[in-house]
């Protein structure tokens, strides 16, 4: 049995993506995964508190990569240009979990439970990003317009290149904001 924590945190997702995908995800269980990445079930239960976490892994270090990127731009950027150029900082990440997302996707899509917690996740990541632009000097108002504008930019932009896998990430988050912008000068 492997004890390096990450390692056995990435065979039970890779386990549980296999299994979901086989079986769906209300036909497997925690004790199914377990077994299926070699380890007991409470070993499950240290790393996730229930059957729908495991799809859910990545999210504390997209909430933190996302509070350190938009920390890092520099004072006085425009909010919105400062969320341009924190999700430049957060596209590697998104990069790498490509490939389980691929998978990961279609299964949340299928059970009303895991679509409820993928929805209670980017509520939770909007208010996560409003609160790093109020650390910045945003007012709350203007900061949680921002953080839902901003993240309904950046989820379009991954859309975007979910569909062209031959883009760029970079590209389509430039193009999204390029495309932001020309839509809130049409207000004038």
């Amino acid at each position: 049995m492997p004890r390096d924590g990450r390692v056995v945190r990435e065979r039970l997702q890779q386990a549980a993506l296999e299994l979901f995908s086989e079986h769906g995800y209300d036909g497997t269980t925690t004790t199914q995964i377990a077994a299926r990445a070699g380890v007991t079930e409470r070993t499950y239960f240290r790393h996730f508190p229930d059957k729908r976490e495991v799809l859910f892994a990545t999210e504390e270090e997209l909430r933190d990569l996302t509070t350190t990127s938009i920390a890092n731009v520099p004072p006085g950027t425009a909010p919105l240009l400062a969320l341009k150029m924190a999700f430049h900082g957060v596209v590697p990440l998104v990069e790498r979990s490509r490939p389980l997302a691929e998978i990961r996707i279609p299964i949340i899509m299928t059970a009303p439970a895991l679509l409820e917690r993928e929805y209670a996740k980017a509520a939770a990541l909007v208010t996560v990003v409003a609160a790093a632009l109020e650390a910045r000097g945003e007012t709350p108002r203007t900061a949680l317009l921002t953080a839902r504008v901003g993240m309904d930019a950046f989820s379009t932009a991954i859309r975007r290149w979910n569909t062209d896998h031959s883009g760029d990430l970079h590209h389509e988050v430039d193009e999204v904001f390029r495309d932001l912008r020309s839509l809130t000068q049409s207000l004038d």
